[in-house]
This record gives C-alpha cells, sequence and structure tokens, in this order.
C-alpha cells in the first residue's frame, strides 16, 4: 500500500514538474497527523542529517528568480542518495518581495518543500538574508509570518533560522530579534527559532546572542565551523560551552576544493563529524551539495568575487562526485569516518592527496611510482636541506580528535638510497588556539642504503593537547629517502 502510494506521488511530482502545475500538499501531509509539538522538532533539529543547498547553476537568490523544479528534484534525490533527512534553504525578503511576499514566490517555496518532502526530506527554512532594515519591526514581523504560517503546523518544516549569520555586535540588530522573536513564538509555538553566527563570530559570539537574549531564548544555536578541523572538538565544545545548556547544531562546515584539494576537503568534514560525534553534536552540515558554475553567484554579492565560494560543493559543477560525497555518505549511512579517507599509502589519485608538505624550500617531497612497498606509490625526498624553522617534511592529520589521556600510536616504512642526515616521523602536538606544545620523534632510519623499516611513535597526548599532526621528515640529505604504508591510531 505505501509502495503504491509512493509510485503514484513520485509520477505526480514528475508531471506536475515538467507540465509546470503547483504541486498538491504531499500525501503523508494530506493524511490526519499529528500536529508537530516543539519537542518533536527539536528532536528531529538535533539529530537531523542535515544539507545546505542551491542549484549548481543558480545561487544564492538565483535559486528563487531563476526557480528550475526539475533541476532541483534532481539534486534532492542525489542529496537523498547521501543519506540526507533534511535540506535548508535561504528566503530573501528583497527577492520574495517585503514586506508582502509575493504570490509567486511563496509558490515556489511550497513547490520546493513538496519535492523535499518527496525524497524524504524535512526543510529548515533561514529568514531575512540579504537584509538589514531593523528599524522595520512590524512589517519584518508581519512578512515572517506570513512566510511561517502555512508551515507552523506542518511536519515537512522543521525550525526556522530567524536571520543567516547574526552579528551580536550589531546593537539595532539585537534590539530587532528581541521584539521578532516573540511575535513569531506566539504566532508559531511549534516552531524551534534559531540564528547563526559566521565561523569568525563563534562561540564567543553565540555567548553575546544567548547574552543579549535572556528575555527572548532562542530553542537551539547554530554553530556555523569554518575554522581548524585539527581543532574541530575544542571548537565545538567552546560553542556548546557558550551557550549550555541549551543544544546546538553545526548548520554550515566544509572546505573549498580550490583552496586546498578535493582530498583536504573531504578529510576536513571527516574530522568534523568525528569531532562532533564525540561532543554528542548529532547533527551537522556540509556547506554545500554543489560547486557553483561561472556566473551561478548573483553578481550583487561579494561572494561571487571570491574563486574559493564556488567549490565547497560535495559535487562538482558538473555533477560529478567529489571525495567529500563518499565521506558524507559514509558518515551518515553507517556513523564511521575512518582513517583511511587520509590516502596513508599514497595510491590515490594526486587532486584527492590529503598529505601537505612543510618547509618545502628546504626539499620538498613527491609521490612517485619509482618504488613502493606495497601498491604502485610512495613518497620521495632528495637533495633535502634545512631551514631556520625546522625540518621539510609531508605532513597530514588524523581523523579521530585529540582528547585528554589518549595514547597514540603512529608508524611509517621509510627505505633510503644512499641517504644522509636525518630521516624520521613525528608528532607534533597543539593547544586550542594552534600554539604549538611539544614534539614526539621515532628513531631514526640509519644512513646508506637500507630496506624498508619500520619508524614508530607511541606515546600520550600531553596535557592541553587539542590536535596533533604527523610529519615524514627528511633533512639534510643528499641522497634520496621513500616513505610508505603510513598508520596513526
Amino acid at each position: 500500500m505505501q509502495t503504491s502510494r509512493f509510485r503514484f506521488r513520485a509520477a505526480l511530482l514528475a508531471s506536475s514538474l515538467l507540465l509546470g502545475l503547483a504541486l498538491p500538499t504531499s500525501a503523508a501531509h494530506a493524511d490526519t497527523v499529528p500536529v508537530p509539538t516543539l519537542a518533536d522538532r527539536m528532536a528531529a533539529v538535533t539529530t537531523a542529517k542535515s544539507l545546505n543547498y542551491y542549484p549548481s547553476n543558480a545561487g544564492w537568490s538565483a535559486m528563487w528568480t531563476g526557480f528550475d523544479p526539475i533541476a532541483i528534484d534532481a539534486d534532492l534525490a542525489k542529496a537523498a542518495a547521501l543519506g540526507t533527512t533534511n535540506v535548508r534553504v535561504i528566503v530573501f525578503p528583497n527577492t520574495f518581495g517585503y514586506p508582502t511576499p509575493k504570490v509567486e514566490y511563496t509558490e515556489r517555496l511550497r513547490k520546493f518543500i513538496s519535492i523535499a518532502d518527496s525524497h524524504g526530506m524535512t526543510v529548515k527554512l533561514t529568514l531575512f538574508d540579504w537584509w538589514d532594515a531593523y528599524s522595520d519591526v512590524a512589517r519584518s514581523i508581519s512578512w515572517a509570518n506570513a512566510i511561517i504560517d502555512p508551515y507552523k503546523n506542518d511536519p515537512r518544516v522543521l525550525s526556522v533560522e530567524l536571520k543567516n549569520e547574526f552579528q551580536p555586535d550589531n546593537t539595532a540588530a539585537v534590539e530587532w530579534v528581541r521584539q521578532v522573536i516573540p511575535a513569531i513564538r506566539a504566532a508559531a509555538p511549534n516552531m524551534p527559532l534559531t540564528l547563526s553566527v559566521d565561523g569568525g563570530t563563534g562561540a564567543a559570539g553565540m555567548a553575546k546572542i544567548k547574552a543579549s537574549l535572556t528575555g527572548a531564548p532562542l530553542d537551539y544555536y547554530d554553530f556555523h565551523f569554518y575554522g581548524s578541523s585539527e581543532r574541530s572538538l575544542a571548537e565545538i565544545r567552546k560553542a556548546q560551552a557558550a551557550v549550555a545548556p541549551d543544544p546546538i547544531v553545526i548548520g554550515e562546515t566544509g572546505l573549498s576544493s580550490t583552496a586546498t584539494s578535493e582530498g583536504e576537503q573531504a578529510a576536513y568534514l571527516a574530522r568534523v563529524f568525528r569531532a562532533a560525534v564525540e561532543a554528542g553534536v548529532g547533527s551537522v552540515a556540509p556547506w554545500t551539495l554543489n560547486d557553483f558554475s561561472e556566473g551561478a553567484i548573483p553578481s550583487n554579492s561579494i561572494v561571487s568575487t571570491i574563486p574559493a565560494q564556488y567549490t565547497y560543493g560535495l559535487y562538482r559543477a558538473d555533477g560529478s562526485a567529489k571525495l567529500a560525497a563518499t565521506v558524507v555518505r559514509t558518515a551518515w549511512t553507517t556513523g564511521t569516518t575512518p582513517n583511511s579517507i587520509l590516502n596513508l599509502g599514497f595510491e590515490a589519485p594526486a587532486n584527492e592527496l590529503t598529505w601537505k608538505r612543510n618547509l618545502p624550500e628546504a626539499g620538498a617531497a613527491v609521490i612517485t611510482t619509482e618504488t613502493a612497498r606495497t601498491g604502485s606509490y610512495s613518497a620521495r625526498f632528495t637533495g633535502t636541506t634545512r631551514t631556520t624553522a625546522g625540518l621539510p617534511s609531508l605532513r597530514t592529520s588524523p581523523i579521530t580528535p585529540v582528547q585528554p589521556n589518549y595514547r597514540w600510536r603512529a608508524e611509517a616504512y621509510a627505505r633510503g638510497v644512499n641517504a644522509t642526515g636525518i630521516t624520521e616521523i613525528s608528532l607534533s602536538w597543539f593547544d586550542a588556539n594552534g600554539k604549538w606544545i611539544s614534539e614526539t620523534k621515532s628513531s631514526r632510519l640509519p644512513a646508506g642504503t637500507t630496506t624498508w623499516t619500520k619508524l614508530y611513535v607511541e606515546t600520550t597526548a600531553p596535557a592541553g593537547a587539542a590536535a596533533v599532526q604527523l610529519h615524514l621528515k627528511c633533512a639534510d640529505n643528499s641522497g634520496t629517502v621513500y616513505f610508505d604504508d603510513v598508520a596513526i591510531s
């Protein structure tokens, strides 16, 4: 019975999209269903497998002005295949019509929610982006209630974020939100309300928001995290402490693959997902499903001028998947984020490497097929020197976050050919602010020509450590050294 009903709804969706017809309310919503309570919605908010979304060719407000339900349906099918259960969309007052929303645009929102529902996803709404008329309180309340009212008892809509990346030091914004929260709460008492902060404002900004809203509290806080993934557990715990006992979600996180590599983008997300598990944060929302094609971001936004902003997606603009999509799918369908994503054997394609060159001016490692302990590839250092800052190396960080008294082991195999100088591996420890604490080194590879030799480190994280880097080091070497088959746990 359910299968046939789903097929009917799928067929109806396809025909409606092709014909440009208004979609009916979803079958699940049309049935007699209980009105969701605030507690019901909050339970879903804090566990949602949520994803930020714009089409690859129509970012930000262009998603609504060039609304394409067929493309959206295909994208949300792709998102559902990752395990997504919730999608976040941003509603722009000046696009939708302010202070009275245009029927054309409210219908597009309704259609979007229906498409998401057809793929088993709820929706989070973010209001008042690209808007700062904070003195216009009465009309902004009227506009917000007009957007929210059709969904105040609709289980397909999970929550409302009143303002994207709210600035708690803006006194006009704070006074505005103090009045908006009670008004929306009165009109939609079962709808969870939140605010987000940008990556720079962070935990300190969340604390300021909470202190400013004692008379009109939020239901939860939305943390946008773009800091060091190596220290993500410490940063998440700072955010939790800033608003305790209220819950937090990570409403945006990610890394541009243009700024680094697709491999490091994937590793970044894996570390954040793993840290969230350790911190007890049940909802992490990658930014974003898609890369953006040229011209996709409206030119009136400064974002359009920043190349890195085009490549945060789990999928490239041509629709092909990046390694980051595998990380998210694995996290959401198995609950795990294995270290294998780090490419510890150097076998991954060049654009998926997670290793970074440290002090390359003294000798840059290259990935080569000249020799390998296993597989086809290894990392090679030749003719290295050193700098006043230290020894050249390749470095990476584990997926597992650093915690007090945790026992660590790292190993790598090294082989020398007429090698001289220093060849070793080490663990470098950093505090929650990124300050270097100490280093733990392995024994050194003997000079000369050697067979594959295991170098290893076993130690406990030092007091105050919040992050660790594994370094494969080679300095003062007039010969050649190869590294392969690295492990860290």
